[in-house]
C-alpha cells in the first residue's frame, strides 16, 4: 500500500494499532474538508503494528486528545515536504471538552454551558475523573 507524501501538514505516527479510529473521531477529522489518510495495522519495528494518520494542509490539533488516546504517539509537522518539527506526546493532566461525564446528575451534564473537565488521577492507569462530580471516566 502506498500513500503519497504530503508537502504541508501533519503526520500522527506510532498510534497503537486499533486506536487510530478513536483518535480520528475525537480530533473531529470526520467533519473537515482537509484531505486525511488513515492507515491501520501498518507493520512497525517498534510496535509490531501501528496506525498512522496523515493530514494534508492546515489543521488545528488538540494535543491533549492525542495524549488521552495514545500518549506514545508522535506528531510530525511537515513543511515543504520535510519534517520541520517532531512532538512527543504525554498524558495530559487535564482534559476539557474531550470526553463527557457519564453521571446523569453531574452539573456538567445538566448545565450545558459548563465545560466537561476531567483531571488525571492515576498516571499509571491513565484514570481520569470528572472535575465536577469525581465520576470516573469511561475507558477509551
Amino acid at each position: 500500500m502506498t500513500v503519497d507524501s504530503i508537502q504541508n501538514g501533519i503526520v500522527i505516527d506510532h498510534i497503537a494499532a486499533g486506536r487510530g479510529m478513536k483518535l480520528y473521531e475525537l480530533l473531529g477529522l470526520h467533519g473537515t474538508e482537509t484531505p486525511v489518510a488513515m492507515m491501520m495495522n501498518v507493520s512497525s519495528r517498534k510496535l509490531g503494528k501501528k496506525d498512522i494518520i496523515k493530514i494534508d494542509g492546515d489543521f488545528s490539533l488538540n494535543l491533549d486528545v492525542i495524549g488521552y488516546v495514545d500518549p506514545g504517539a508522535t506528531v510530525n509537522i511537515i513543511r515543504n515536504g520535510v519534517r520541520a518539527e517532531k512532538k512527543q506526546i504525554d498524558v495530559p493532566e487535564r482534559l476539557e471538552n474531550v470526553i463527557r461525564c457519564k453521571n446523569p446528575r453531574c452539573i456538567s451534564t445538566t448545565e450545558q454551558e459548563l465545560p466537561q473537565v476531567f483531571l488525571l488521577t492515576d498516571r499509571k492507569e491513565k484514570e481520569y475523573r470528572c472535575a465536577w462530580c469525581e465520576t470516573r471516566a469511561a475507558g477509551i
